[in-house]
């Protein structure tokens, strides 16, 4: 077993049920590390100590009675701002919810705390969770732990380098484009974003809203794959209304060992060019994979053009989000529109169209969306998984100037707005496609570079076990330097 701290989830809980470790003893081992180390990346920014440390101490109470809450009875761990968790506020980086005190819990949070868990403390997030760095009027920025001068992704950007930093035992993030999927990456972490609608994001909102948003899911990150799997197994399934009709049934993977995987493999696109150093990390995948015995492609794709599905994805990706506009905001956006020349493609024209759009030219976009979601089906009756980057480049320096497609990141020497990479955000989530990244090993700039691994609608643990295979034959977690 490795340090304590870096210890999986599942390790942890085991460690607490044969009486190796406390759950008090084990809280306060993260609290102490969050007083030595938080200060150096901002990642926690909400604790409720108290609370947490009486719920620790009837834990180890209930254990000397043979009293087993659950699978993660006893283990801390914290969770993303955007989740409602009584005693702690939610305020998904907006001043005016600085303190929006929720008197109701999330259902994953309850959820969380009926497996046992020990939730003291949340993590940091972007303004309106709508960026791939963390940063917010109210909590400031989060570093990343690998280089504290880059960013530790967004939105779930706290929740991954909290991981990676052992400051937490286990944490969950939302996606809507790659929210759980880059911070992974560029943390050198897991996450997992399931299939979307497995999961009930009740209480995971703006205040007063209830409605699911399209596209969006929630999800864990945690320090191994194992841990996905049991914190999906906690997380998943209908709400009470929802639940009086139907039940959640993921399949099982039937395959044993990574020899009987069929998988396709992506390492860049004319859409949104890859920096050689995640492909060459991808590249050894690759290579390992083929001397397993795994039959890889690196030209099957689905039948769509990428083009067309990453249009498709912006216009209802921000579609989805103009929901959280004020009316002035909306206004200022008609107006905007109205201005836009018909022949302007670019990603700030895409996306003021989306949010001027008719409720018409939604559901033509709809429609394509489904009709790539088919090929998508096709596609998987021939291969089991795909393989592809998570964004464009390793952890860009921290750039909080201007606006997100005017911040550039450099790939393969050349400026590239940061949200050409939404591309590999939108590729399997805008089609309900669960994907989980995995760390592929560290370029030769010492940063973590992760593989997404993309399975068919409801295949979670599909590539959950895949995941498990790579973590257990060719890279595991492994702690950044200066947080031992």
């Amino acid at each position: 077993m490795s340090a304590l701290q870096f210890c999986s989830a599942k390790q942890l809980a085991s460690a607490i049920r044969r009486k190796k470790v406390g759950c008090l003893e084990l809280l306060d081992l993260y609290l102490d590390r969050i007083d030595r180390y938080n200060s150096r990346i901002n990642a926690i920014i909400f604790m409720d100590i108290d609370p947490a440390r009486k719920r620790a101490k009837k834990a180890d109470e209930a254990l000397t009675k043979g009293d087993l809450w659950g699978p993660l009875h006893g283990v801390p761990m914290t969770i993303k701002d955007s989740y409602d968790v009584t005693g702690m506020p939610t305020t998904w980086g907006v001043p005016q919810y600085k303190n929006n005190y929720p008197k109701k819990d999330a259902i994953v949070v309850e959820r969380f705390l009926r497996a046992g868990a020990i939730i003291f403390g949340k993590t940091n997030i972007p303004y309106h969770l709508a960026d791939w760095q963390s940063f917010n009027d109210i909590y400031g920025t989060t570093n990343n732990p690998w280089d504290v001068t880059r960013v530790p992704g967004g939105s779930s950007g706290g929740s991954a380098a909290a991981l990676a930093a052992g400051l937490t035992g286990l944490e969950a993030g939302s996606d809507i484009g790659a929210s759980i999927r880059n911070p992974a990456h560029y943390c050198g972490v897991y996450g997992h974003k399931p299939t979307y609608g497995i999961v009930s994001p009740r209480g995971q909102a703006l205040p007063g809203v209830v409605a699911a948003t399209d596209i969006s899911a929630v999800g864990p990150l945690a320090r191994s794959a194992d841990d996905l799997s049991l914190a999906l197994k906690v997380m998943a399934g209908p709400d009470d209304i929802d639940g009086a009709g139907w039940q959640l049934r993921l399949p099982r993977p039937k395959k044993k060992s990574l020899r009987e995987y069929k998988v396709a493999v992506i390492y860049s696109d004319p859409e949104a060019e890859v920096d050689d150093e995640v492909q060459n990390r991808l590249h050894a995948v690759t290579e390992f994979l083929v001397k397993s015995g795994v039959k890889v492609s690196d030209t099957a794709r689905p039948k769509f053009d990428s083009g067309k599905a990453h249009q498709n994805y912006v216009r209802l990706l921000r579609g989805a989000t103009v929901g959280r506009f004020t009316p002035e905001e909306f206004q200022k956006n008609l107006d905007v529109f109205s201005k836009i020349d018909p022949s302007d493609e670019s990603y700030p024209a895409q996306m003021i169209r989306a949010q001027a759009m008719y409720h018409k030219d939604w559901l033509t976009f709809n429609e394509m969306r489904h009709k790539m979601r088919l090929s998508w089906a096709d596609f998987f009756n021939e291969f089991d998984l795909l393989l592809c980057p998570a964004a464009t480049t390793t952890a860009f320096p921290h750039n909080q100037r201007g606006e997100r497609w005017e911040r550039m990141v450099m790939v393969n020497g050349k400026p590239q707005p940061s949200t050409t990479q939404m591309f590999w955000a939108g590729y399997s989530c805008n089609f309900y496609l669960p994907s989980t990244v995995a760390p592929a090993g560290l370029a030769s700039d010492g940063l973590p570079v992760g593989v997404q691994i993309v399975g068919p609608q409801y295949g979670d643990y599909k590539c959950l076990h895949f995941a498990r295979l790579l973590e257990r034959d060719f890279q595991n977690f492994s702690p950044p330097p200066g947080f031992e």
